[in-house]
């Protein structure tokens, strides 16, 4: 599957979190802020990171913004820089633009003008927002530990009609799974039986000793 081009203008906090994750994932990121050391602190991570205005229309096509799967437009504080680059992106073509706000006014111009999402710093976090961006098939993920994670998501075609034994979901995937349930909302039926195939519409609940599932998730290998 081809990587996606995602473009993260703005590098404060919230922006390097969301480009690290991203990259962390093998996501080809361009990086831009006018700020030459925040450009320097994730330069060794992403694909390409450059030094310049996100307002200026001619910088962000000469680096290929317009071939960007998605735009974070990442800088929250200005608005008015905040609502020149969503509309750059947005005449060079850019599909899917994720806008930060600070406040609920900005979030409504932000919107007004055509972007996709708008978020707000206090409500997502950057991995969040970058975790999201990459789904396929997890609905959930909920953090037990720094290395433990619980993961609910939608059963790939190419498991239906397979059982535990032959998926070997705990080497290949590195998941533990310790439930399932209808995709309606039902209980979790948590009594799996190894030898019995699994039926399509089902939610798989299971836990994920790190980042490996997702990443097969975030890369498409899941099918």
């Amino acid at each position: 599957m081809r990587k996606k081009i995602i473009g993260v203008l703005g590098l404060g906090i919230f922006g390097r979190n969301v480009a690290k994750e991203l990259s962390k994932f093998d996501q080809d990121v361009i990086a831009i802020d006018i700020n030459e050391n925040l450009v320097q602190n994730v330069s060794d991570v992403v694909k390409k990171a450059a030094v310049g205005d996100i307002t200026d229309i001619d910088f962000l096509k000469a680096l290929g913004i317009g071939q960007c799967d998605t735009v974070v437009v990442a800088t929250g504080n200005n608005l008015e820089s905040s609502v020149l680059a969503v509309m750059h992106c947005k005449k060079l073509g850019v599909k899917n633009i994720i806008a930060k706000a600070k406040t609920k006014t900005y979030e409504e111009v932000l919107y007004g003008i055509g972007a996709s999402k708008v978020i707000m710093p206090e409500r997502d976090s950057g991995k969040r927002v970058a975790s999201n961006m990459l789904r396929h098939h997890i609905d959930n993920i909920v953090h037990l530990e720094e290395k433990l994670a619980m993961v609910e998501f939608s059963i790939p075609d190419s498991w239906v009609g397979k059982n535990l034994i032959q998926l070997d979901v705990r080497n290949k995937f590195e998941i533990n799974i310790i439930g399932i349930r209808k995709k309606n909302p039902s209980i979790i039926d948590t009594h799996i039986d190894p030898n019995k195939p699994f039926e399509a519409d089902i939610e798989i609940i299971a836990i994920a000793s790190d980042d490996t599932f997702e990443k097969f998730d975030y890369l498409g290998y899941l099918k």
